[in-house]
């Protein structure tokens, strides 16, 4: 493997976030103040507890993968179609590094800002509600699975992508109507029976699902379930890179 390729693509993305720092942090601690001074305030008056945690602490998952989903979608976009939009990714065609390299440092650099994103609105979420983490090792595996599948996601939307407008059309018609659908403010059981099978066809249910059993030992479905359907998604988008970069398309037109 090209370590030097990969290290040189992802120390290049990252020092790219490095300027525009203040913003990247500023911006998910005020959006979670905001989300527990309207949820936890307007909600959690009316519904103290959800499955014997309490609400404000119940959202904490959902916000944590809110913000994961989300910005790793569009750390991974934006950092490959940049070198398609200026017509440096020829360069990097023509480099000694083959496409599974490449992958690796653009999705790298986006999982480690999107990760470090979580931990921030993790933090930020002790502030308001006490907040607790009863299996780590789960916790862990769910950040780093969902982190690099959906990197893997954006990086796959930023070589399908035309122009700046279909950057965002996915994440903001897609991923974040979802996200809200998919169990983060609230638990499916609360729901009719016809809505609650409907849920089950969320997969970003599976996700939040997963982490919030990680924080409390509880979710809407089962563990192993949130697992596979996690790690199956990293797969097929896996699969689909494998494709692009072995057919081109995209990049050599």
């Amino acid at each position: 493997m090209n370590t030097h390729g990969v290290w040189a693509i992802y120390r290049f993305e990252m020092a790219r976030s490095l300027r525009t720092l203040w913003q990247s942090l500023a911006t998910p601690v005020i959006t979670t103040a905001l989300y527990f001074v309207v949820f936890g305030g307007a909600i959690g008056s009316r519904m103290s507890q959800v499955g014997g945690v309490g609400y404000g602490s119940f959202i904490v998952p959902g916000l944590v993968m809110l913000s994961l989903l989300t910005q790793s979608i569009s750390n991974a976009s934006i950092g490959i179609y940049f070198p398609r939009f200026t017509g440096t990714i020829y360069e990097l065609l023509s480099a000694p590094i083959t496409g599974f390299e490449m992958a690796i440092g653009y999705v790298g650099a986006a999982a480690t800002k999107s990760i470090v994103l979580g931990v921030i609105i993790l933090a930020t979420a002790t502030l308001f509600v006490p907040v607790r983490i009863d299996h780590p090792l789960a916790a862990v595996a769910f950040l780093l699975l969902t982190s690099a599948a959906f990197s893997l996601f954006g990086f796959i939307i930023g070589l399908w992508a035309k122009g700046f407008e279909q950057l965002t059309i996915v994440p903001s018609l897609l991923i974040t109507p979802l996200t809200f659908l998919g169990g983060s403010f609230y638990s499916i059981d609360m729901l009719p029976p016809v809505w609650r099978t409907v849920s089950l066809f969320n997969p970003v249910l599976y996700l939040v699902s997963g982490l919030r059993w990680s924080f409390y030992g509880q979710g809407d479905v089962g563990v192993g379930v949130s697992l596979a359907v996690t790690a199956g998604f990293l797969v097929a988008c896996l699969v689909v890179v494998a494709v692009i970069f072995r057919t081109g398309w995209r990049l050599k037109s």
